[in-house]
């Protein structure tokens, strides 16, 4: 099966699970044809062949089915026509068709009057179509019927059966009791069909109710007994149900992989690949994907509607509600829960209705929180993706007798949640409540709540981040900051489990969201405390979640400071942290630290829009644009980088952005025209990139473990890291690939400019010249040249897409290049430019994770990019390009050189990303 019942402890709603209906290739045994007429034996042979042959190939079935139930018909063969009608029924349950495959076993029954046992054994087949319908209820109702005229293994098979009605009812473990007799029986004896059914449906029974190593068991079970057997569909729906089960016990990577898998096999199979794309768009929302699981579920949901699987189809409608709630429009949340709940209530699901009132209780929340300034106190909300707004909850006019009525409605859906057997749910809703008793001043009911939290052990990765964080929150309320910090520590480790899985940078970094709300606790602890060494301590270790692979290792925050000053030599690291409106940045140089207060966030990201604005009309030269980028730019700098003058004097930059920041063109502000800068994810990210020796491959680690975000103890000394020495490249020269893309009129001779600018520039002491070279601009040859250039230049269009990001792309001859292509190469070359527009371009869903172009390159090792964050004149390109590659040849950085040729030339919008860079 894959039935439906209590759901595990995933901050989703559970996914209907495609039934396995081991019946439709289970044959009969009917009484010999000897004892019947000639005719009658024939085709109840026959039709019983159709039966078999309805879940291997269910295209035959069909057209063996409909001839045999023509004759039987002309002939007056009742038993043969019910039969039939059975295997007519089961093929339009492959296909999709609900509905048609009642009305088949309505007339199957309907044949059999006079035959009890054909008439129970379509009732039989029924059970689960009922179910799957929306009549779990109805299909319990048949099971009784048919369980009067049903002997020997037949009651056992029906025990499997009405084990999907049992799951869509919640009644899970009642469920599970059916199925260990059902295998008890069917056991030994040679029926391998439905002993493979029933242990799926078993397994995703034990997945509702949080049992996942037993889950796993039986499904690994299952598929053994079918493939032995040659049972290929059911080995298909077993396949496709483990992932079921690794998504809910929380492991993302897993249930990925596992999905794309069943999804090809499933093809051809329509309402139970729907119901499967459904599962997958849970596993996606966990995730933190909600553009990806909306487009599963706009599959999904038209075919269940197709197929009349209504009671999937109520569960994929909670889900578009919990996605909703996601992306921030409580109103519509609000009104598909409320239509999951009425379909529920009509299906006789009523065990599945707090999980709908839960999402609309959520959305109230929501919209009562919306517009409400934030305090920048304990942003304790949870971590499931449910709760949208990391705000105390009340309304601007301080309503506190409605905070207190919605505080006794969260504790009693609570209560009501638990009782249903949503643990995970009820507890995510119970810290809601603490959160909102600790706003009202009610600290013992606070407590209270906190503690049952806390008390519950869970099974699924989602209820374990809730209790890591009701015990943050405990352990806070009682003084005890180690102790907080170290149930953040562990619930951020839980966030990560299985990520080095997971090669999609993209992926990786929503997957990491589901830590948020625990990384903006600790952050607002670290702020609290107000060491520089402590919040940037936090602030790496949170921006590590998205990097790959995560160190174990764990030095204390004074080691990594103290590192990054013996790395930056006269450079000076900023790195900005924002908590609620909050912006502030923690500036590092070799004799510093410090923490610089900045004011409003959003502030900083209006203007960054602006001046980003003013940069594309400045590009389609609007002189009035122009003025205004130069003001707008001059009042942002002072904004971010004007509290810090004294701190970064005149230096070189590395610059770590938060948010909307890391689409900042930097090189514009008037404090940084001029001056050698790079853009970095994380400082620990500079520290690998800007100490890895030229020409090594991408897939080197930094020597630096990844900072733990403990408190340091200053009584204790900090243990000693060794910063890593800068290489210079000890190769004879370097093999600098140019490409110029099409459409473009001057990329002919920027890539001309390329390869006589590095031949010219050799320096014969060093014991060879540079080798550069000219590729074509298409992908095979450009991908090709990503395997042994040490530079690549290319002079192309670039486009960025903010809602794909790794889709972003530059233009060539035979179609775009985009980020994704970059994922399959082990090497990419050290130093990039992108003389294209946006390919500098970056979305964060978290910081430490800027997804586009440079951050592929930068991802699968390139040591530094140069790119264009704005709309870029082709020929300006070339003037700035020509400047650039000229300083480059004759010993400067990139950085350097960007800096010294943007000031020359008044081209602004590139920037560095990664590192400073080193000579060629």
């Amino acid at each position: 099966m894959t039935g439906d019942p209590h759901p595990a402890a995933s901050g989703n709603p559970p996914a209907s699970r495609t039934p396995a209906m081991p019946e439709s290739w289970t044959p009969t045994t009917p009484r010999p044809p000897e004892d019947r007429e000639p005719q009658t034996g024939r085709l109840v042979v026959a039709a019983e062949e159709a039966v078999s042959l309805s879940g291997a190939d269910p295209g035959r079935a069909r057209e063996r089915a409909s001839a045999v139930l023509v004759e039987a018909e002309a002939r007056g063969h009742a038993e043969a026509a019910s039969v039939a009608h059975r295997a007519l029924a089961l093929t339009a349950r492959e296909f999709g068709d609900l509905e048609l495959a009642a009305e088949h076993l309505r007339l199957a029954v309907a044949a059999a009057r006079d035959l009890p046992e054909r008439a129970a054994q379509a009732r039989l087949s029924l059970v689960t179509v009922r179910a799957d319908l929306g009549d779990p209820e109805g299909g319990l109702r048949v099971a009784d019927l048919a369980e009067r005229h049903l002997t020997g293994l037949d009651r056992h098979r029906l025990g499997v059966q009405r084990a999907v009605a049992l799951v869509r009812l919640g009644r899970t473990a009642e469920a599970v009791a059916r199925c260990d007799r059902a295998i008890e029986g069917l056991t030994g004896s040679g029926d391998a069909r439905f002993l493979a059914g029933a242990l799926v449906n078993r397994g995703i029974a034990h997945a509702y109710l949080e049992h996942y190593d037993e889950a796993s068991r039986d499904l690994s079970a299952c598929l053994v007994i079918a493939r032995d057997a040659g049972l290929d569909h059911l080995a298909v729906l077993a396949q496709a149900n483990i992932p079921f089960v690794a998504a809910r016990r929380g492991d993302i990577p897993a249930a990925y992989a596992g999905y794309q898998a069943a999804e090809r096999e499933l093809t051809g199979y329509p309402e139970r690949l729907a119901v499967m794309r459904a599962d997958f768009a849970e596993a996606l929302l966990a995730a933190h994907l909600p553009g990806e699981a909306r487009a599963q579920l706009a599959r999904a949901v038209p075919e269940l509607a197709m197929a009349g699987a209504r009671g999937a189809l109520a569960e994929s409608r909670l889900l578009l509600a919990e996605l909703e709630l996601l992306v921030g429009d409580p109103h519509q949340a609000k009104a598909g829960a409320e239509l999951a709940a009425r379909e529920f209530t009509s299906q006789g699901r009523d065990a599945w209705l707090p999980l709908a009132e839960e999402v609309v209780l959520r959305a109230r929340l929501a919209e009562r929180s919306a517009g409400r300034r934030p305090t920048g106190e304990r942003p304790g909300q949870v971590t499931d993706g449910r709760q949208v707004t990391g705000e105390p909850i009340g309304n601007p006019l301080n309503d506190r007798a409605g905070d207190r009525r919605l505080l006794d409605e969260l504790r009693e859906l609570g209560g009501r949640l638990a009782w249903a057997g949503w643990t995970g749910q009820a507890a995510a809703l119970r810290l809601t409540a603490a959160e909102l008793a600790l706003t009202l001043g009610d600290r013992a009911r606070a407590e209270a709540e906190l503690r049952h939290v806390i008390a519950t052990d869970p099974a699924g990765r989602t209820h374990r981040l809730v209790r890591h964080h009701a015990t943050a929150l405990e352990r806070d309320l009682h003084g005890d900051r180690p102790a907080a910090i170290a149930a953040l520590r562990a619930g951020l480790a839980e966030v990560t489990s299985g990520g080095e899985r997971l090669t999609d940078p993209g992926v990786r970094a929503h997957a990491a969201r589901a830590g948020e709300r625990l990384a903006e606790f600790g952050l607002s602890l670290a702020l609290a405390d107000g060491r520089p060494e402590v919040i940037l301590g936090w602030a790496e270790h949170c921006r590590a979640l998205t990097r790959k692979p995560a160190s174990d290792a764990r030095p204390e925050d004074a080691a990594l400071t103290e590192t990054l000053r013996e790395a930056l030599e006269g450079a000076a690291l900023v790195e900005f942290v924002r908590h609620g409106d909050r912006l502030a940045a923690v500036v590092v140089t070799a004799d510093r630290h410090a923490l610089r207060e900045l004011g409003s966030y959003a502030a900083a990201a209006e203007a960054t829009v602006r001046v980003r604005y003013g940069l594309r009309r400045a590009g389609l030269r609007d002189t009035h644009a122009l003025n205004e980028v130069a003001a707008e730019a001059e009042r942002l700098g002072a904004h971010l980088l004007g509290p810090l003058a004294g701190d970064i004097g005149d230096r070189p930059l590395v610059i770590v952005p938060t948010g909307a920041l890391h689409t900042l063109p930097w090189p514009v502000l008037p404090a940084c025209h001029g001056r050698p800068l790079c853009v970095a994810s994380s400082a620990i990210a500079w520290l690998t990139t800007a100490t890895r020796r030229p020409g090594s491959r991408g897939a080197e680690t930094s020597p630096l473990p990844v900072p733990a975000a403990a408190f340091a103890d200053p009584s204790q000394p900090a243990p000693h890291v060794t910063a890593p020495e800068h290489h210079m490249s000890e190769s004879p020269g370097a093999r600098v690939v140019a490409v110029a893309g099409p459409e473009l009129r001057y990329a002919d001779a920027e890539a001309a400019m390329v390869v006589r600018a590095h031949a010219a520039g050799a320096r014969p002491p060093s014991g060879g010249g540079n080798e550069s070279v000219r590729v074509r601009a298409v992908r095979g040859d450009v991908l090709g040249a990503l395997e042994y250039a040490d530079v690549l230049h290319v002079a192309a269009h670039g486009t960025f897409r903010v809602r794909s990001p790794l889709l972003s792309s530059i233009t060539l001859e035979d179609g775009p290049l985009m980020a994704y292509d970059l994922l399959r190469h082990e090497r990419t070359p050290p130093l990039v430019i992108l003389s294209a527009c946006d390919t500098g371009m970056a979305h964060a869903p978290v910081d430490g994770a800027p997804l586009g172009l440079a951050g592929a390159f930068l991802d699968q090792g390139t040591a530094c990019v140069v790119a264009g964050l704005v709309p870029v004149r082709d020929d300006e390109a070339l003037t700035l390009m020509t400047a650039f590659h000229a300083l480059l040849t004759s010993g400067h950085t990139p950085a350097e050189a960007l800096a010294t040729a943007s000031r020359k030339t008044g081209v602004d919008g590139f920037a560095c990303f990664g590192s400073l860079g080193h000579p060629i």
